[in-house]
């Protein structure tokens, strides 16, 4: 393996009611709000514990789904980004960290604090 070890930290989603797409991850599956991007009574964007990002695009209707990009959580951010570029991927406007597979999934790149992504790793989701 040459890269670093990564795991998915958050899925971006656009919606057309963010406000609606809220209250069912808070009020039916039990995921707090973790970060707000906006003012609090017409936020842009938001992350919820657990992964999902959501973020607010009332125009879009793409055929291709509503997902946005990847956002990667991974130990070397220099190393993530040497493997994914040697893989064919490409940089995007947004920053050095964002990379465009060649069929156009946005990936995000994130540096992780230290020990944060083997803890990740190491959780057993069905054990």
């Amino acid at each position: 393996m040459s890269g670093a070890r990564c795991y998915v930290e958050h899925v971006a989603i656009r919606v057309r009611d963010l406000a609606w797409y809220l209250r069912f991850f808070r009020e039916a599956l039990g995921m707090a709000v973790r970060e707000v991007d906006g003012p609090a009574e017409a936020p842009r964007q938001v992350w919820l514990r657990g992964g999902p990002q959501l973020v607010a695009d009332a125009d879009f209707a793409g055929p291709e789904g509503r997902l946005y990009h990847l956002g990667v959580m991974t130990e070397d951010l220099e190393a993530a980004i040497r493997a994914a570029t040697a893989w064919g991927l490409q940089p995007m406007p947004q920053g050095r960290n964002w990379l465009a597979t060649p069929d156009g999934l946005a990936i995000e790149l994130l540096q992780a604090s230290p020990g944060s992504v083997a803890a990740a790793l190491a959780v057993e989701p069905r054990g």
